[in-house]
């Protein structure tokens, strides 16, 4: 390890990309039409009681990069869901979508997309900008309810409402997991200070099951290549011929990358086995990647939720094939989709639970903030947030759900790998103390 100062919040950076300047203030709303992704729900008209509930739900989309369309179209796939039994209280539920197109002057637009609109949340939303919309729904009150859980502001600003534990839940749990399946582990990560953090987090869970340490492989934050890398998380792993070792790419946008690498250069050596997290790799990925004959065929990979075979998800499955039954964009085994649900089932229950009263971004958050409780259907553990909940100590003030669920590819699919999920709040607790 260096002898560089970590922090907390630096941590999550490491799996995103910076955030880039703001170019211009005054700017064209980013959401003009259905045709670029972005639009509504077709609003309604009415009096003060019936007017339409608005909320909005963003995600990039037709990028070179990171691609979530699948949240937008499971957002509107919901209100059309909705508005066909009656709405909510009896109003019409309208979502506005928009693409942030992994930019942070488009996320900044969407943000004041949400402020025109009067949007009362946004829900279920992927964007790796928090530093430029964040302050836009700060100042405005509007809350953000299920963010997919990839920055650091999702899990400490006073107006965000996850749903599920982040990238660092994801990664204690990963090592939790690892420790009883693997022999030797490598970890390959960038070597950033935010870098730095994932040993500490990784070899927190392994030796909660009684395993030795990761060898602590670092890449060049903007690497093109991983050949050297690949040689050293191969000659690691397979250091004890008794037992199957197992890597461990953590380079977020770059994973990709090393694992064309991995894929090329594995000759020679005995068979390890992949672990990585959702957010990494997730079934749309693999899908890109070869389905069966992806490089992530056998991976273990730890998630937020059930595998997409759960009964569990049937009320979701039910809503794609009457809403959104041709929409290919949708698919139920995506951890986007997914979060999108969750999210939306808590907007509904706090809407609900307001009943004749006023419906507004502040009625809202105070619902939310006064303890409000959210069941699931056992998707997640019921979702109270409280400022200062159990992980504020250790900079996650509004990590709620420390369930971890472990899945592995198989055929192409992402599938359980073991029943339930473990509950990582303590081996994100002796992460912190070791850091």
């Amino acid at each position: 390890m260096t002898g560089r100062r970590r922090t907390r919040s630096t941590f999550l950076h490491a799996l995103t990309r910076p955030v880039r300047a703001l170019r211009t203030a005054g700017v064209l709303v980013a959401c003009a039409s259905l045709a670029v992704g972005c639009g509504v729900v077709p609003g309604f008209s009415g009096g003060a009681d019936d007017d339409p509930i608005t909320v909005m739900t963003w995600a990039p989309q037709d990028t070179n990069a990171t691609n979530k369309p699948g949240m937008p179209a499971m957002a509107l796939a919901y209100a059309r869901h909705v508005n066909a039994h009656g709405g909510i209280n009896g109003r019409k539920l309208k979502v506005v979508i928009c693409n942030d197109r992994n930019d942070s002057v488009h996320a900044a637009k969407c943000a004041r997309r949400a402020v025109e609109q009067k949007a009362v949340a946004v829900v279920g939303s992927y964007s790796q900008f928090a530093d430029t919309f964040f302050p836009i729904l700060e100042g405005t009150g509007i809350p953000y309810i299920g963010g997919y859980g990839i920055t650091n502001a999702e899990f400490t600003s006073p107006l965000s409402y996850p749903v599920n534990g982040g990238q660092p839940a994801l990664l204690a749990g990963l090592g939790r997991h690892l420790a009883s399946g693997c022999g030797p582990v490598a970890l390959v990560r960038p070597d950033t200070i935010a870098g730095d953090e994932l040993p500490n987090l990784l070899n927190s869970g392994l030796q909660a099951g009684g395993h030795q340490d990761a060898d602590d492989l670092r890449a060049a934050e903007d690497a093109t290549e991983f050949s050297a890398q690949t040689e050293q998380a191969l000659t690691a792993a397979t250091a004890d011929p008794a037992k199957q070792g197992c890597v461990v790419p953590a380079l977020g946008d770059r994973t990709n990358t090393f694992m064309d690498s991995f894929r090329r250069d594995r000759e020679g050596y005995p068979a390890v086995r992949m672990g990585t997290v959702l957010g990494s790799v997730d079934q749309t990925v693999i899908d890109a990647t070869g389905g069966a004959s992806s490089p992530y065929e056998g991976a273990y990979i730890t998630g937020w939720y059930p595998v997409e075979a759960d009964k569990r998800w049937d009320g979701m499955k039910k809503v794609i094939r009457e809403q959104a039954f041709t929409d290919t964009r949708i698919d139920p085994a995506d951890a986007g989709v997914q979060t999108t649900w969750i999210a939306y089932t808590v907007l509904e229950a706090v809407v609900k639970a307001l009943g004749d009263g006023e419906v507004s971004s502040d009625t809202v958050r105070r619902s939310l903030d006064d303890g409000f409780k959210v069941t699931t259907d056992g998707l997640t553990p019921t979702l109270r947030w409280q400022f200062q909940d159990v992980l504020a100590s250790v900079g996650f003030p509004r990590l709620v759900n420390t369930d971890v669920t472990l899945q592995v590819v198989r055929d192409g699919r992402l599938v359980a790998a073991r029943e339930g999920a473990i509950d990582v709040t303590k081996t994100l607790q002796d992460a912190e103390g070791e850091a």
